[in-house]
């Protein structure tokens, strides 16, 4: 059976989960300067293939791959380079968050053909050391069974939690008295960076003696610039910790309308005061009405996605907050990659009135 329930109703009911979506902290929209996403790769072999992969003449070019899997413990026989398509040379890629990674980290590897081999499908990723470039030292090995995250392109896999980091990679840098904050691109708008650092002088409260000056201060459009108190130099990381957990959620409504979504972290930040247009969202077996009262099924014109079905009863009746919309969508549990492909169906179907931003793609 399906349930309709009126936005409005629920969020009524729904009160402190409301409030809690409308807080975002300055971690997510910013890092340290000095950190960054760094990438490391190197050539493997996806094994167990039913007739998928690459053929004996394309192989041939693996097998000094082959005796680096000897040395390593790992043989694989020449023989297994055969015609029968069971093995694939593919180039496998680890990205290390900007926070950096230490030993025995696990992360998701990306798995990707090289040659002709049609599918991955069913394959299983032997050892593959992983370095940042030609002779420099290994930081992870990558191993494991792979899947395939979209179906209509089965020479790219992934191998969840398959890479191991084995050299820690440190990209926060020593805080002694300060430290600079950069903030993201795509949140750079409109002196964001002034207002960020209101926010952090405000809610630290450390601006009350006008002798003193700010803690923080904004030195260009993206960067914030954060002195560390005196008491606070003998314990900078708690105090970084705090800092990047300040509510910004101000400076974000001044912004402008945009949707950013991360599909790795599931995280979505929106700026500004989003609306979306009349809607019924259909989701598995819920629909979800921001027109009050719900209208009857009947009255539904919908716009298919993989995921919901949006459609509209009334083109003049009041618009609703997204922040409202995306509190519902927590209170039913619903997982963020399915509202952000909520998200994108309302897009398409005209209904949600900023940009949206999916993995830094509009």
């Amino acid at each position: 059976m399906r349930h309709t329930v009126p936005l409005i109703l629920l969020l009524v009911l729904a009160l402190p989960a409301t409030v809690a979506q409308g807080s975002r902290t300055l971690g997510e929209i910013a890092r340290l300067r000095g950190q960054g996403a760094s990438t490391v790769q190197g050539l493997g072999l996806v094994v167990g293939l039913q007739g998928t992969g690459d053929s004996q003449d394309e192989l041939v070019l693996a097998r000094p791959l082959v005796e680096a899997y000897k040395r390593l413990g790992n043989p694989i026989s020449v023989s297994e380079l055969s015609g029968s398509k069971s093995v694939a040379l593919v180039l496998v890629t680890c990205e290390i968050p900007r926070e950096g990674a230490l030993t025995d980290d696990r992360l998701d590897v990306t798995v990707s053909v090289i040659n002709s081999a049609k599918s991955l499908r069913g394959g299983t990723l032997l050892v593959s050391p992983l370095t940042p470039g030609p002779g420099a030292p290994v930081y992870a090995m990558a191993r494991g069974t792979v899947s395939i995250p979209d179906d209509t392109v089965p020479t790219n896999a992934r191998v969840i939690g398959g890479g191991q980091i084995v050299r820690d990679v440190i990209t926060t840098p020593r805080i002694a008295a300060g430290f600079d904050l950069i903030i993201d691109p795509r949140f750079a708008l409109g002196g964001a960076s002034a207002r960020v650092a209101s926010d952090i002088n405000e809610q630290y409260l450390l601006t009350s003696d006008p002798d003193q000056p700010p803690v923080a201060r904004a030195i260009d459009a993206r960067t914030v610039r954060v002195t560390l108190p005196i008491p606070e130099r003998n314990n900078p990381q708690a105090f970084l910790g705090d800092i990047l957990r300040t509510d910004i959620s101000s400076a974000l409504r001044e912004l402008p309308a945009q949707v950013i979504c991360d599909t790795r972290t599931g995280i979505i930040v929106i700026t500004g005061d989003v609306q979306v247009s009349p809607a019924v969202i259909t989701h598995r077996n819920l629909s979800i009405s921001t027109v009050v009262p719900s209208p009857p099924p009947e009255f539904e014109r919908t716009v298919q996605s993989e995921f919901a079905k949006v459609g509209t009863d009334a083109d003049d009746a009041t618009m609703s907050r997204l922040d409202d919309l995306i509190a519902a969508f927590d209170q039913l549990d619903i997982p963020p990659v399915d509202q952000i492909n909520i998200l994108r169906a309302l897009r398409d179907a005209g209904k949600l009135h900023a940009s949206l931003i999916i993995d830094g793609k509009e």
